[in-house]
């Protein structure tokens, strides 16, 4: 595979001011500018800003040129061979000689993968490179400069989806001068490449990020991205003084629907309310997040317990028994899509459309009951599904919808910490659970139920352990093609729902509500914050 990028030099942007700075709140607080630490949205959306990869996304989730202008994969699937950009330099700072960003070779990629994988990094992020032949001794951990313009990464064994991983945030490059002179600090002082720089940081203040005049990506026309001045970061920890913030237009931009502000911005169908039209723009789109009830698979777990859920018939009466339609109406705005397909949520290319799954239908629950040997639920034992109190009406409407059909549901609320320790060592039965997507390939979804990904040590939380999907997902990484493993995807995401070990639940949705005076901005299925592009009206 190849792909080839002119690059163009950018004509120089004029067109900004004091005034046009992005200003957002951050209510979970930043605690470091690392991407090495790079963990969740509240760490990605700033960390994104000051530095770049070799690739990045586009909002449709096809995987562009950033630092690398090309790239070519060999015919075997192991190596990647990356060209560079010879005009991006790291942001100015006083780590380098004269204060004046140096340029970025193929070496500072090499150091920053391995910087990685060092253990005394500790990064959240070492997972992500495990596909890398970190033994291969012509090779620095699975990496190696070429030259300054060419960089060579070599896996163990094919990865299709790898290309996607170097979008990460953890896959960003850094200085190895920055690194060194920090420390510990350089979370709190980060050099980058990204198109914006950190000006200023008060703890449980404000985070400032400038312009970056020497960013190395144009528009369509030439013209230097970014075109705003700044960005202007918050850290109010309440949301309702967020929300008001944002009335007041202190804020441009909100981020979710929090349950005390859904009813005045939202109406019942999930549509905008009248009242803010011409003040506020509402976006929204798929996001790359399935929430599901889970049921343990492993016939040990559930010995002397509830071994009535190894029945698919009992399995499928639960997941055809409740309307998931109705339930995002009437507890959700419709802030998010009935999950009446597979696991895979909408958003990712392939998926989306019907093609199998499990909606509501009582009557089929009823006969499989029946079949079961426990018509009408009578001998059915009940059965307690844990989860945390923010999903409690889910389970409260689920529960009553269940028990006209004679299945009796305990609901068992847990605290977060609590929770999260049971899940990982198999002690709920049937649990609330939700992945959202690492990298934009339906593997990072399939490999939840693969047999080595047994839970603590992966995803596998239900203990789901099946000879013929392990076979589709070893054949669907053999393909180059994404299309041709799409085949081996819908295989794998049918197994799952037809024998309900997985019963999903809905698929999340982005909502972003904007204030009128900013322009450009977009929403994309991994819910990224991209603001390179976006523009203020003075």
């Amino acid at each position: 595979m190849v792909l080839l990028l002119l690059v163009i030099a950018c004509k120089p942007n004029r067109q900004n001011g004091n005034a046009l700075v992005f200003r957002y709140n951050e209510s979970k607080g930043i605690t470091t500018l690392d991407p090495a630490y790079a963990r969740n949205l509240a760490l990605i959306w700033p960390v994104s800003q000051i530095f770049n990869g070799l690739v990045q996304l586009s909002d449709s989730l096809t995987i562009e040129p950033a630092i690398a202008k090309s790239w070519k994969i060999s015919d075997d699937g192991l190596t990647y061979s990356f060209t560079l950009r010879n005009d991006v330099y790291f942001h100015d700072s006083q780590v380098f000689k004269g204060g004046i960003g140096r340029r970025v070779t193929a070496h500072d990629f090499v150091y920053s993968f391995n910087r990685i994988l060092d253990p005394l990094t500790a990064s959240t992020g070492l997972w992500v490179f495990n596909a890398l032949d970190v033994d291969d001794p012509s090779y620095s951990k699975g990496c190696r400069a070429l030259n300054d313009s060419t960089l060579e990464l070599r896996l163990r064994k094919p990865f299709p989806p790898f290309l996607g991983l170097l979008s990460m945030p953890y896959c960003y490059v850094v200085p190895h001068e920055a690194v060194l002179y920090y420390g510990k600090d350089f979370g709190r002082n980060p050099v980058g490449t990204g198109p914006f720089y950190k000006k200023l940081w008060r703890d449980g203040e404000k985070l400032v990020l400038r312009r970056n005049p020497k960013y190395f990506e144009c528009d369509s026309s030439g013209l230097r991205l970014p075109y705003i001045e700044g960005i202007s970061i918050t850290f109010i920890p309440d949301k309702q003084s967020e929300f008001l913030e944002f009335l007041n237009g202190k804020l441009d931009f909100l981020s979710g629907v929090h349950t005390a502000s859904k009813d005045e911005l939202l109406t019942r169908n999930g549509n905008l309310n009248p009242k803010y039209a011409g003040r506020l723009n509402m976006l929204t789109g798929p996001y790359l997040n399935t929430e599901y009830i889970g049921i343990i698979a492993d016939s040990l777990l559930l010995k002397d317990r509830m071994s009535v859920l190894l029945d698919a018939r009992v399995r499928k009466a639960i997941a055809l028994g409740f309307d998931k339609t109705r339930m995002m109406l009437y507890l959700r705005n419709n802030l998010g899509f009935p999950a009446n397909n597979g696991f895979v949520p909408t958003g990712l290319p392939g998926f989306g459309t019907p093609t199998y799954g499990v909606g509501f239908n009582p009557k089929l629950a009823t006969e499989l009951l029946a079949q079961a040997g426990f018509s009408n639920g009578v001998g059915l034992p009940e059965i307690t599904v844990s989860t945390t109190d923010d999903y409690l009406d889910i389970f409260e409407y689920i529960q009553h919808q269940l028990g006209k059909l004679g299945i009796r549901l305990k609901i068992e609320v847990l605290p977060g910490a609590a929770y999260r320790d049971m899940l990982a060592n198999g002690k709920l039965t049937v649990f609330r659970g939700s992945w959202i997507a690492d990298y934009p390939d339906p593997e990072n979804y399939m490999a939840c139920f693969i047999t080595s990904s047994f839970a603590p040590n992966g995803p596998n939380y239900i203990r789901y352990s099946n000879p013929l999907y392990d076979k589709l997902y070893d054949k669907a990484m053999l393909c180059s093609s994404y299309i041709d493993r799409l085949t081996y995807y819908r295989q794998m995401d049918s197994l799952l729902v037809s024998n309900a070990v997985v019963i999903p639940l809905y698929y999340d949705k982005i909502v972003r509500f904007v204030s009128t005076r900013i322009e450009g901005m977009t929403v994309n299925p991994m819910n990224f914050l991209e603001l390179k592009n976006i523009k203020i009206k003075r």
